[in-house]
């Protein structure tokens, strides 16, 4: 089986390092994809990709492009998902779902929802929830490789009308750095 990776490459996931034991030939892409790098793929993953697909791509694949994605989808879809969930007072979480023309908008495979306690935890901070919230994506993956390979699960529609798409330049401009105490951050902006 061959797999087409997408996004982090063997240093940032351990997906990666996970496949190739599993004796899938991994290529991994950080650059803009062509139709060319498609072919003979029976997998693409997409994760921490920072690309858009063109739909030229996405209408030419075998089978939809599984994407990785850090919310509880359909809440916040797009750009810094860990934020808005915390800003927007949504549930937090992770999804593994097909990549569509939409922005995070393809059918759901799987998700995860992981809440996150900030009265009982005060020091989190926007980066430490990214952490626990990458980890729990690369298991969920794990946990469910198979199925994702076989292309044998049960889709549940991404619903439309439920939740926001943000856009990199949606970020506040008092976001500074992602080891702000999420806490004080939201007592300080959002009152």
């Amino acid at each position: 089986m061959k797999c087409l990776f997408l996004g982090y490459n063997k240093k940032e996931t351990k997906l990666i390092n996970f496949l190739e034991k599993k004796n899938i030939i991994v290529v991994n892409k950080t650059k803009k994809i062509t139709l060319n790098d498609i072919k003979n793929r029976d997998l693409i993953v997409s994760f921490g990709y920072r690309k858009i697909i063109s739909s030229k791509i996405l209408k030419s694949v075998s089978r939809p492009i599984i994407n990785l994605h850090m919310s509880y989808l359909p809440f916040n879809k797009g750009a810094h998902p860990n934020f808005w969930s915390f800003f927007h007072n949504t549930k937090k979480g992770v999804t593994i779902h097909e990549m569509d023309k939409g922005v995070d908008s393809g059918n759901i495979i799987y998700r995860k929802e992981i809440k996150f306690d900030l009265k009982k935890n005060k020091h989190h901070t926007f980066k430490s929830t990214y952490k626990i919230l990458f980890r729990e994506l690369e298991k969920l993956f794990m946990r469910n490789y198979k199925s994702i390979l076989l292309n044998n699960y049960k889709k549940k529609i991404n619903s439309k009308g439920i939740g926001k798409t943000h856009k990199i330049k949606h970020l506040p401009k008092n976001v500074k750095t992602w080891d702000q105490n999420i806490s004080l951050y939201l007592k300080k902006h959002l009152i």
